[in-house]
């Protein structure tokens, strides 16, 4: 019956001593076991063998326990000297109201007729005469007797009660009544759920993994205090409220348990509790239909799911010009052929509109020549400064050039609305692009290999999977094996080596996550479970740790756990995963500083170019060296403060000069000396270039 795995027994022999030195020898006296004896005089037997491993054993007494029952067994016990304990034997109480009942009915019999005494030989077919009268009589008595309520009906006991006995706390209790009319009443339901005495002890197996089940670093230790971790604390406290005590050992090939598909057997932690080596089994065990079939699991401490874990991508180098990033290439192209299309387009309608041409201030000398401000040059400096947000000094005048220049306008509002908007969030946010996005995006490549754990749930949810995505990533690890771990460790490993997704369960996928910055979750959750305790079938044990896990998820506790061991363990994580603006634009706006630098140089160059033709023409004026020249007027140039006497060939040089900005100056805005009444004012108010150039 052991190797059978046979745990409910009803037990109807009459040598039970010997079978109970069997029980004992083959230690079938723990709390998987079940006995239930149909004797009547259980209680004259000594248990108290029976009392500590919390084996469970039930029976029925006959025996009513009232005062006056109790007065009259005591009475009896001289005549019961030899029995197991002080208890009167079924038979004997029986038998007592056997007598009793023949007494009542012959009282009640001799009441009311004659009683007549006659020879009756049991060789003859002749009967006694009144015999038939006094078996009615006695059929009718009434009364409370040893083994309950005596009523006899047609000769046969009329609904006998019988006490339903239990061992407990090593001794049988009674815990329920049975009767044929009301069948089965118990009134101790705590007998059978209740925690058993604190010297039970259990044998729990597991497997050592991260934050479950650990072994410590410390020498010298022995026992459950070798290990720690989340299932660890669990069971403490669920050990205390239960009431047991237990011990811890890890299975011996380091697997919870998958069934194989051909030979139909189980391995791992599954397999210890099938073949009755341990009473339960704790750590990351999944509940799973698979499992439930041929063992049994409490209330699950943990919800869970399948997700993927990956490696987060290389961060990309900072490029040069990231400031340009918010607008795609593209729309760069297109905002840019727009300017240029604007530019030519203002250009050319300011040419043709006659309110652009403007006469020429009085004093410039060009009477009768009109002026156009938008030339060229003026309508790009237009159009760039109003792209930037920007003033130019330039006002179109006529409806053409406004409409032009409010289009425009309303344009550069919405590219500069929606570039400033985005570009916030490209330069502070730290972008990483993993190449799958989810389970389909896994399942539909070839590059990337994934897998999971080796005889574990996940392995059977894939296997057992009835969706098409799950079934085509089933049959990829089938037909590479190389793709499964033994552990989750040489999966997480395998992960950040690169070009791995590894399957996992998301509390394990939190706990390594929290520790690890370079990892990321794909996707959601794959499926919805939980972890619970696994014990044998039909154990004993399942409601009562239920109830604890209950009491303990009331309470918080398995939240406090689970802080301790996945969040303040002092090994977690500290990357913010909210980038602070400072790193990105360190690195990505440093394009913005060569654009300045950049455009700086290219003005200092076109200066210097614009100063080297201002000095080759005057050297051709004045025929002069041109190296002598442009040492004359670089000295003009950085000199503060110049006073030159009145027709030296400084004022040559700075007339040549004025005289060719006057000319280009096409800002209506432009000032000028005005002529006063007196001639004298005018020679005196006049600077000497212009003096010059009017003698010429």
């Amino acid at each position: 019956m052991k190797k059978r795995q046979i745990f409910n027994l009803i037990v109807d022999i009459k040598h039970l001593p010997l079978l109970f030195r069997i029980i004992l020898q083959l230690q079938m006296n723990d709390a998987r076991y079940h006995f239930h004896f149909s004797t009547l005089d259980l209680e004259l037997y000594d248990l108290e063998d029976f009392g500590y491993n919390g084996v469970n054993i039930t029976s029925y007494r006959l025996i009513e326990e009232t005062e006056e029952n109790i007065r009259v067994i005591q009475d009896m016990q001289r005549f019961n000297s030899k029995s197991y304990s002080k208890v009167l034997q079924s038979d004997a109480a029986l038998m007592y109201d056997a007598v009793v009942s023949f007494c009542h009915g012959l009282k009640s019999f001799d009441v009311s007729h004659e009683i007549r005494p006659a020879n009756v030989s049991c060789d003859r077919e002749q009967s006694w005469s009144d015999g038939l009268s006094l078996l009615n009589y006695i059929n009718s008595v009434s009364f409370p007797g040893l083994t309950g309520k005596i009523q006899l009906r047609e000769g046969n006991r009329n609904d006998p009660t019988l006490t339903l006995l239990k061992l407990k706390n090593r001794s049988l209790q009674p815990v329920g009544r049975w009767s044929n009319s009301s069948q089965l009443v118990v009134h101790d339901y705590e007998a059978f759920s209740s925690g058993e005495s604190p010297n039970v002890t259990l044998r729990v197996t597991t497997v050592l993994e991260k934050p479950y089940v650990m072994m410590k670093t410390e020498l010298n230790l022995t026992g459950n205090a070798r290990y720690e971790g989340f299932c660890v604390d669990l069971l403490k406290d669920v050990a205390n409220l239960v009431g047991f005590q237990y011990t811890i050992e890890t299975v011996e090939d380091k697997k919870y348990g998958v069934e194989d598909p051909v030979t139909k057997e189980w391995n791992g932690i599954v397999r210890d509790l099938i073949q009755g080596k341990s009473d339960l089994a704790v750590g990351s065990m999944t509940i799973n239909s698979a499992r439930e079939k041929v063992i049994d699991f409490t209330k699950p401490f943990r919800n869970l799911g399948i997700s993927i874990l990956f490696k987060l991508p290389k961060k990309p180098p900072a490029r040069l010009f990231s400031f340009l990033n918010p607008l795609s290439a593209e729309i760069w192209a297109y905002v840019a052929g727009a300017y240029v299309v604007v530019c030519c387009t203002l250009f050319v309608v300011a040419r043709f509109t006659p309110g652009e041409w403007l006469s020429p201030p009085p004093c410039s000398g060009d009477e009768g020549v009109l002026e156009n401000q938008f030339s060229f040059p003026n309508s790009v400096w237009f159009i760039t400064g109003t792209f930037l947000r920007q003033g130019s000094g330039l006002n179109p005048k006529t409806t053409s050039t406004r409409l032009v220049g409010g289009i425009w306008w309303f344009f550069t509002l919405i590219i500069v609305s929606s570039y400033t908007a985005n570009l916030a969030a490209f330069l502070t946010v730290d972008r990483k692009s993993t190449p799958i996005e989810s389970a389909e995006d896994l399942a539909d490549q070839s590059d990337i290999s994934y897998g999971t754990l080796h005889s574990g749930s996940t392995m059977d949810f894939f296997r057992n999977s009835s969706s098409e995505t799950y079934k085509k990533m089933w049959r990829y690890m089938e037909r590479r094996q190389d793709v499964f771990v033994d552990n989750y460790e040489q999966g997480i490993k395998r992960v950040l080596k690169g070009d791995y997704a590894f399957l996992i369960e998301s509390p394990m996928l939190d706990y390594v996550m929290q520790r690890d910055c370079n990892l990321t979750q794909i996707g959601g959750l794959l499926d919805s479970k939980g972890y619970g305790i696994a014990m044998p079938k039909g154990s004993p044990w399942r409601d009562k740790l239920s109830l604890a896990i209950l009491e303990l998820q009331e309470k918080g506790i398995i939240q406090l756990l689970y802080n301790k061991w996945w969040k303040n363990t002092g090994d977690v994580c500290n990357e913010k995963k909210d980038s602070k603006a400072a790193s990105p634009l360190a690195d990505n706006i440093g394009g913005v500083f060569v654009v300045l630098f950049a455009g700086l140089i290219l003005a200092l160059f076109v200066a210097i170019c614009e100063f080297c033709c201002h000095v080759k023409k005057n050297s051709a004026v004045r025929n002069t060296p041109f190296c002598s020249e442009f040492n004359r007027d670089l000295q003009v140039a950085f000199c503060c403060c110049c006073t030159e006497p009145s027709g030296s060939n400084d004022d040559l040089t700075m007339d040549h000069h004025h005289h060719s900005r006057d000319h280009n100056k096409l800002s209506p805005s432009s000032t000028y000396v005005p002529v006063l009444p007196n001639s004298s004012s005018i020679q005196t108010s006049v600077p000497i270039f212009e003096m010059q150039e009017f003698n010429a």
